[in-house]
């Protein structure tokens, strides 16, 4: 089983099981975190799906587009750390990640 670390806003963490091939957003919405709005359902053209990925993973994630680029311009909250969590396809290669959900803009 590859596992997902996920922290609610209010710094809940839970592991769960991380299906290779779906998103990063997916695999938190089908686990029932409400925190997570993800209103554009993947589309990357909101900021809903926001969150703050531990930095060990970094290396692993693919390259930011210009247009996820854009949305997180947009949020208040932007770190480091911050990517659209539709833009993370999920696979073996990232088992361990933990990722916080950001506030909310």
């Amino acid at each position: 089983m590859s596992g997902l670390t996920v922290v609610t806003r209010v710094g809940e963490e839970q592991t769960v099981e991380g299906q290779g091939g779906l998103s990063v957003m997916e695999i938190i919405r089908n686990n029932g975190f409400g925190d997570l709005l993800a209103l554009c359902s993947g589309s990357c053209s909101c900021a809903t799906c926001h969150v703050y990925v531990d930095p060990e993973f970094s290396r692993a994630l693919p390259a930011m587009s210009e247009d996820e680029n854009d949305l997180l311009d947009a949020s208040s909250h932007r770190t480091a750390d911050s990517r659209l969590s539709c833009q993370i396809t999920f696979s073996d290669a990232l088992n361990g990640l933990r990722v916080i959900i950001a506030p909310e803009d």
